[in-house]
């Protein structure tokens, strides 16, 4: 080896030495990664059980109050595509405590709003905080290959499941004790909390370099284009509307086996983030070692068959609770273990978009569950049925199987050497 080589060899070993460094002292906690997509869903429902009491502290009408649910979702589902392009646009960093910063002044605003007007206003400006699960998931891809980012996104996955299922828990106890303003100073507290974390381990982030002269509908098309991106987002979308369809059948359709038990129902309801949690512990310990196209097929084919399982037991007649409940828990597996998988593959479409794919499969999982949802919902509303709950399921969760075989197909052509 000559001298000038071995100059050469010298300055690129030191170069890769470098970014590895570089990386590494820019590389988050995940800890603090699994607060912002906690956060960023906490919101959603924590306050739920206060619904009434703010209804009559403005004495407003509960359909009017109830916009504070429905309307952040919407607005969710639209922030998390326009935030994930920005941030590809002017770094992870600026995204985040912006984010944050807006969400801390609408928590607040919430807390001492005079009117009901102010209320919803500021209640849709916390909405701004939903990006930040997008971000969350992009930081893990950029410091991550495929494998070990579908691994850390299952770890994502269990705080972003366990915080609607804590929140109304949390929630109501807290306007027990302290009134319904509690909760909104609670989730000012978090917000500046999880800012002054952001604002000390973000430092590293940084725009990409490429890609900077184009514009956000390009972009999107950019994706749009990808029979990847379509596969891995479809999926994620008709297994959120698998869920989205049991949410809202299960009260109509399942309630009265209990006697009308609210407690019961949600007890037994649970069961599902329960299993989506388990799932998602599968996925951050497993995925790592697994083909996305591999976990995405087993996945759904263990909704499938659970969901196949509830359908047969209902048509021969079944009425214990677990025949009807148990099979159930499958829906919330199959999903932990599919978004970690999906996410990961939406986001590896195009390196110098990581920011856009990830808000916009999360905007398309969003909205697509929720249409599939309320479509059953118009079907089960003329067949309230058992059955018919579970042949609507089921016919969501194969839709998804398609999805994930079809993502299998296309990510092993694209592996396969030109």
């Amino acid at each position: 080896m000559t001298r000038t080589e071995s100059r050469i060899e010298s300055s690129s070993t030191q170069a890769i030495e470098d970014t590895t460094i570089e990386r590494a002292a820019a590389r988050p906690r995940l800890t603090t990664l699994i607060l912002l997509s906690a956060l960023a869903v906490l919101p959603v429902n924590m306050i739920l059980p206060s619904l009434p009491k703010i209804a009559a502290a403005f004495h407003a009408d509960f359909a009017l109050v109830n916009l504070s649910v429905a309307g952040f979702s919407i607005v969710t589902a639209a922030l998390e595509a326009i935030g994930g392009a920005i941030s590809d646009r002017f770094g992870r960093r600026p995204v985040v405590l912006t984010a944050l910063s807006i969400f801390i002044v609408a928590s607040i605003g919430c807390a001492l709003a005079p009117n009901i007007g102010i209320f919803l206003l500021c209640r849709m400006m916390q909405a701004c905080i939903g990006p930040c699960y997008s971000v969350a998931l992009v930081i893990i891809k950029e410091t991550s290959n495929d494998r070990e980012a579908a691994s850390k996104f299952g770890y994502l996955a269990m705080g972003w499941a366990l915080a609607p299922m804590v929140g109304p828990l949390f929630g109501g106890s807290l306007d027990e004790l302290f009134g319904w303003q509690a909760s909104f100073v609670v989730l000012a507290i978090l917000g500046i909390a999880a800012f002054l974390l952001s604002l000390h381990e973000l430092k590293g982030s940084r725009p990409p370099s490429s890609g900077m002269g184009r514009n956000y509908l390009t972009s999107y098309e950019l994706l749009l284009r990808s029979q990847r991106f379509w596969a891995y987002t479809l999926c994620m979308a008709c297994s959120m509307g698998v869920l989205y369809i049991f949410l809202g059948g299960a009260p109509l359709t399942i309630g009265d086996t209990l006697g009308g038990s609210s407690a019961l129902l949600g007890f037994y309801m649970g069961l599902v983030p329960a299993g989506f949690i388990f799932g998602s512990y599968l996925a951050g310990r497993y995925a790592a070692r697994i083909r996305l196209g591999t976990i995405l097929v087993m996945a759904r084919l263990l909704t499938c068959i659970g969901l196949a399982t509830g359908l047969a037991l209902s048509l021969s007649g079944a009425t214990h609770i677990l025949a009807l409940f148990g099979p159930c828990i499958f829906i919330g597996l199959g999903n932990g273990l599919t978004m970690p998988a999906a996410n990961s593959g939406a986001m590896s479409v195009r390196a110098d978009m990581v920011g856009t794919a990830a808000g916009l499969a999360a905007a398309m999982r969003i909205s697509g569950g929720a249409l599939i949802g309320s479509f059953a919902g118009l079907l089960l509303a003329r067949s309230p049925t058992i059955q018919t709950l579970f042949a609507l399921m089921l016919v969501s969760a194969v839709l998804a199987q398609l999805m994930a075989l079809w993502a299998a197909f296309v990510e092993r052509h694209a592996r396969q050497p030109e």
